[in-house]
């Protein structure tokens, strides 16, 4: 239980442990239910407004702060039954509502409350204190009487200047109340025994009201008077999708004996899945499953789940079971083709994929699974015959058919840090997703160098591995025995804000890549804090600032350095994997505020939308439907490098969600914006000291503001072009740095004529065995320590 806090100052709860929490930086708005209970005497009404939160609002689970006088912690445990995020604190009185820390909106409720409807209207809200006006002395509505002890309030804490002690209602300026229908704080006192709840009232408050009268209005409170058992069979029995931490709380632990529906069960093991907890979604399906070769849909599930936690001969043993299902089966053939491709497999993975496409020739992921493992045959007939000491190993994500326009880039973008010839005479591409294993291993080894990077890959979830917790697929083992000089180059933490996932695996892993890592360079001071938080301190300082090299392209390649002729263009791009966790509940408001950006920026240029992923078209078309707008698409996923390169570069601004959609065009020399919705974006603009390039897509004013700076970088073009060049040299200067460094690791000669210049890399002459053992030790492979 929780120690209570001060009675002075009502405090935020800590952040989940499990949760990466960068709200500082992404601007990401943090909403909790506030409730005061004056005594134990008003802990039923909180529980029952607890159960009607939970059975109106089946998706919604925010924290809730109880405020209370001093009640003993054991006095809430029946209230943590409930809910899973419940957070008692010490309070003076219920004025305190308006002091808690921690959060943007607070929506204060009451015990005397019943939830009957949907808030989210309520937690549309973002200006002022919300609530909704009671008739004064002449029994006309005022909104100086909008602010009750013992109702509800929306209370966004940016407009409160100082707290609010005493009477609430003299203490907020009549400017910041905001009125709400009557329907969101209906008193049943209006109400007879016999008159009926009003149709579409969402919280019918008791206050004043004897809570044991009969009629209508007592029944709809009475329906919430449930025991843990019956309330918890209530909530589960909702159709319609149900909130994780809410499924989870009050699904488990299973009541002893039972036997839980399947349905259920894959519920929460999906939940578990997209956690990153894929032992514990193991260890509810494989029981399940045991001995029911009839359960397709829960065996592609356990065989995904095994499968990111590197039991790869389980997992294709439960994908093929589920194969035998017709409606299943293109989709555990898609795994299975995928399963054979990490394992190295590629006639296989083609196999399964043509099996897939014969159960359904529409299916996408098969088509491309199909694509690229026909691709891989086809190279392996001609692939290079370059010796392996020649050629330096790189370990990346190569993206390829219509997959992310900036996983494209990127990989060239690194080996022209390195040699001029950036293609298979000179590089031995290793995908970061297959599994090294010994073959992998004395592939590695034959090279003169290994270099990891660049790109986001220290994230948890895009494909999980339980053999590193991060995108490179290596066992600790075998990445002790990498006798190659290794060098992690460019690389990102990429964790989203809220996300959560477990560390430990992770850590360990990054520790022992640290320790026999010659170079590790991240490309953010913000991934290189956080990841130096996760290592001991005796290897913190081998983490050094390696900028993405995209964002410095002009001085890697002589044709980017020449001045660009420009159309009247602003190129717009937005992202939606992991949409949950980019706008929260402001995905409404982001939109309409572009909408009005875009028309204000449409009086000076063409906005246009650039499309690093088919995903992204969704903006497009959310925008037309929503706001009647249409933009042209520039679907940058279908493009060459040069090509995409060249686009960014013919355009006078570029606005970005994804970290590339700002990287790639400002290592052209295009100026840029950046929509913040993850830390990293934040990180960059930190980088190169221009925060203000920055806007939070859960910024209030998000049109205005984008409109602003959008305007004035058009108006002055030349001066926004002249700043991000002066910017781009700090970042080429510390990159000239590292690679001096990385060329006693690589035995390459100086591969840059006059750093002003930008000149292009010299491919280096082979080296010898000897220049090999006269490396120098500084760089060299240390030994594994223990």
């Amino acid at each position: 239980m929780t120690t209570p806090e001060p009675p002075t100052s009502p405090a935020a709860p800590a952040a989940s442990a499990s949760a990466d929490d960068r709200r500082a930086v992404t601007g990401k708005r943090r909403i909790a239910f506030a409730v005061y209970v004056a005594d134990a005497g008003r802990l039923p009404g909180l529980q029952a407004l607890l159960r009607s939160l939970a059975l109106t609002n089946p998706a919604l689970c925010e924290d809730v702060v109880v405020l209370h006088p001093g009640l003993p912690d054991t006095a809430f445990d029946a209230a943590h039954r409930l809910h899973p995020r419940l957070m008692p604190r010490t309070a003076d009185g219920p004025h305190d509502v308006f002091r808690i820390d921690g959060y943007d909106t607070v929506i204060a409720l009451a015990p005397t409350l019943v939830v009957l409807g949907s808030l989210d209207p309520l937690l549309r809200l973002r200006t002022g204190v919300a609530a909704v006006p009671r008739p004064g002395p002449d029994g006309v509505p005022d909104p100086r009487n909008g602010v009750p002890d013992d109702g509800l309030l929306v209370i966004q804490r940016q407009d409160l200047d100082r707290p609010v002690a005493g009477a609430a209602a003299q203490d907020i300026p009549e400017s910041l109340l905001v009125p709400l229908d009557s329907r969101y704080d209906f008193r049943a006192l209006r109400l007879g025994d016999d008159l009926a709840v009003p149709e579409g009232v969402v919280v019918l408050n008791f206050a004043d009201a004897p809570t044991v009268c009969g009629g209508p209005a007592h029944a709809a409170r009475t329906r919430f008077d449930l025991d843990d058992e019956a309330f918890r069979a209530a909530y589960l029995a909702l159709p319609g999708a149900k909130h994780p931490d809410l499924l989870l709380h009050l699904a488990l632990p299973f009541p002893d004996g039972s036997r839980p529906p399947i349905d259920l069960v894959r519920q929460l093991a999906e939940i578990h899945r997209g956690r990153g907890h894929h032992d514990q979604a193991v260890a509810l399906l494989g029981e399940a499953v045991a001995g029911r070769p009839d359960l397709p849909r829960c065996h592609e599930t356990l065989g995904v789940c095994l499968m990111a936690l590197s039991r790869y001969e389980e997992a294709e043993t439960h994908l093929l079971l589920a194969t035998a299902s017709t409606d299943f089966a293109p989709r555990a053939y898609g795994q299975l083709a995928r399963l054979a491709w990490l394992l190295g497999r590629t006639e296989d993975a083609r196999g399964y994929a043509l099996a897939g496409l014969e159960s359904d020739p529409t299916d996408a992921n098969c088509r491309a699974w199909y694509a690229r493992t026909s691709e891989m045959v086809a190279a392996g007939a001609t692939s290079s015959d370059a010796p392996p000491g020649e050629q330096l190993a790189h370990v990346a994500l190569f993206a390829d058919g219509e997959e992310n326009a900036g996983d494209k880039v990127l990989p060239e973008a690194v080996r022209s840090c390195f040699t001029t010839d950036t293609g298979p005479d000179r590089w031995h591409q290793q995908h970061a997703h297959l599994l090294v294993d010994e073959a992998g291993l004395e592939r590695l080894n034959a090279r003169r160098a290994v270099i990891v990077g660049g790109g986001g890959l220290f994230l948890p979830d895009t494909a999980p591995n339980g053999n590193s917790g991060w995108q490179w697929n290596i066992p600790d083992d075998v990445l002790a025995r990498i006798t190659a000089p290794l060098a992690v180059f460019a690389v990102g933490y990429n964790v989203f804000d809220g996300q959560r996932y477990r560390r430990e695996r992770f850590a360990a892993s990054l520790r022992a890549l640290v320790e026999r890592s010659a170079f590790f360079g991240l490309r953010n001071h913000g991934s290189v804090a956080r990841v130096r938080e996760l290592l001991p301190a005796s290897l913190r300082e081998k983490v050094r600032y390696q900028p993405c090299p995209t964002t410095v392209a002009r001085h890697l390649d002589p044709r980017l350095a020449e001045p660009a002729a420009r159309e009247d263009t602003v190129l717009l791009n937005c992202a939606y994997d992991r949409a949950g966790l980019r706008f929260g509940h402001d995905y409404g408001h982001f939109l309409a505020e572009m909408a009005s950006a875009i028309r204000a920026m449409s009086a000076a240029a063409e906005v246009r939308y650039a499309a690093h992923m088919p995903a992204d078209e969704r903006f497009v078309d959310d925008l037309r439907r929503e706001h009647g707008l249409t933009l042209p698409v520039e679907p940058l996923y279908l493009l060459s490098n040069d090509a995409i390169r060249d686009l960014y570069r013919r355009t006078r601004l570029v606005i970005g969600m994804r970290g590339h959609a700002g990287m790639i065009p400002f290592g052209c020399g295009t100026p840029v914006i950046s929509l913040v919705s993850h830390p990293k974006l934040a990180y960059f603009l930190a980088d190169i000291d221009r925060p203000d390039w920055g806007v939070s897509v859960h910024e209030r004013a998000l049109g205005a503001r984008l409109a602003e700076r959008a305007l004035a970088v058009l108006a002055d073009h030349p001066a926004a072009v002249a700043d991000v060049h002066e910017r781009q040299r700090g970042l080429w200067s510390v990159t000239r740095d590292n690679l001096a460094l990385l060329r006693e690791l690589t035995g390459l000669p100086d591969p840059f004529g006059d750093p002003g210049q930008g000149a292009g890399p010299v491919v280096p002459a082979p080296r010898s065995a000897a220049a090999e053992d006269r490396a120098a030790p500084s760089l060299r492979n240390a030994p594994p320590t223990s």
